[in-house]
C-alpha cells in the first residue's frame, strides 16, 4: 500500500515539475495572444487608412480588413502554440494544419463555400453596400457583405441573412444599378372617349409630376381594346430607389385621375352584359316543338 502511495506521489510531483517547466512558455504565449490583440487593432487601424486613400471601392475596403484581421490572428497564434509547446516546430504545425485541412474541409464545406463566395463577392462586387437588390423571395437594401452572409434590410425594415453561396449562384436583381428606372402604371378610359385627347393629357399630366424624370422622357401607349375600357400605359422614368418609386407613383395617379375628372374623362369599372330570353319558348332540345311555335 505505501509504495502505490510514494509511486502516486511521484507521478503527482513529476506532473507538478513538468507544470512549473512549461510556466514560462505558457506565460509567454499567453503574452502573446495578449500583444496579438492589440497588433490587430493597431493593424486594422493602418489597413482603414491605407484602404481609403487608395480603395475606392467600399466592399474591398471591407475585405482588406478581413484579410487584415485574419492574417495577424493566424500569426500570433502559431507562434503562440510554437512557445507554448517547444517540442513542435513552426513547419510542424503547417504540416499538421495541412493534413488536418482536408478532414476540416468536408466537415466545414459549407462554411468554406461561403467564405469564398463572400470573397469573390467583395472583389467582383456585383453589388454594393446601399444598394438594394432583390433575390428570390427577398428585397431590400444591403447593408453588409460579410464573410459568411450577406445582411439586407427589407423594405417592411426586417433584417435577413443570405447565405453569401446562395447570393453567389442565385439570380440577383439589381434594382438600384443604374441612376434611373421604369414604372409601366396601366391606364383603362371608356370607348367613348377621343384616344388623341387622351393621350395628350396623359402626356401633359406625367411630365409634370414631382420626380418624373425629363429623359428618358415619358412615353404614353395605347394596348389593348379590353372588356370595357381602352387601355394605356404611361411610362415614366424616376430615380431608382423604391420608396422614391412609390412616391412618384402615388403622384402621378392622383393627377390621372383628376385631370380625367375635370375632362369628364371615366376610368370604367369592368362591365358585363346579360340578355334574358323564355326558355320554354326556345327549346334546345325539341326542334319540332321550337318550329310549331314559330308558325
Amino acid at each position: 500500500m505505501t509504495e502505490i502511495i510514494d509511486t502516486i506521489v511521484k507521478v503527482l510531483l513529476d506532473l507538478l515539475g513538468q507544470g512549473i517547466k512549461a510556466l514560462p512558455s505558457l506565460a509567454s504565449a499567453l503574452v502573446i495572444l495578449f500583444l496579438t490583440k492589440y497588433a490587430v487593432q493597431v493593424v486594422l487601424k493602418i489597413a482603414d487608412e491605407t484602404g481609403k486613400r487608395t480603395i475606392k471601392s467600399t466592399s474591398l475596403q471591407l475585405l482588406l480588413m478581413k484579410i487584415s484581421r485574419i492574417g495577424v490572428w493566424t500569426i500570433g497564434i502559431l507562434l503562440a502554440c510554437v512557445l507554448a509547446f517547444p517540442g513542435f516546430e513552426l513547419g510542424d504545425i503547417i504540416a499538421t494544419l495541412g493534413v488536418g485541412s482536408v478532414a476540416i474541409g468536408f466537415a466545414f464545406q459549407d462554411i468554406f463555400k461561403n467564405f469564398l463566395a463572400g470573397i469573390i463577392l467583395l472583389v467582383e462586387e456585383p453589388f454594393r453596400l446601399g444598394d438594394e437588390i432583390v433575390i428570390g423571395d427577398y428585397q431590400g437594401k444591403v447593408e453588409n457583405i460579410s464573410i459568411r452572409t450577406t445582411k439586407i434590410r427589407t423594405y417592411k425594415g426586417e433584417r435577413v441573412l443570405l447565405p453569401n453561396s446562395t447570393v453567389f449562384t442565385d439570380a440577383v436583381k439589381v434594382v438600384t444599378a443604374y441612376t434611373s428606372r421604369r414604372t409601366d402604371l396601366a391606364v383603362g378610359v371608356d370607348y367613348n372617349t377621343s384616344l388623341p385627347e387622351a393621350t395628350k393629357l396623359l402626356e401633359e399630366t406625367i411630365k409634370h409630376v414631382g420626380g418624373v424624370m425629363e429623359e428618358p422622357a415619358p412615353e404614353i401607349d395605347v394596348v389593348n381594346f379590353g372588356d370595357s375600357s381602352i387601355d394605356f400605359v404611361v411610362r415614366y422614368w424616376t430615380n431608382p430607389q423604391q420608396k422614391q418609386l412609390r412616391n412618384v407613383q402615388t403622384r402621378a395617379m392622383i393627377a390621372i385621375k383628376k385631370v380625367f375628372d375635370d375632362a369628364d374623362i371615366s376610368i370604367p369599372y369592368p362591365i358585363r352584359t346579360l340578355y334574358y330570353y323564355d326558355q320554354e319558348k326556345y327549346n334546345d332540345y325539341f326542334p319540332d316543338h321550337n318550329m310549331e311555335q314559330k308558325n
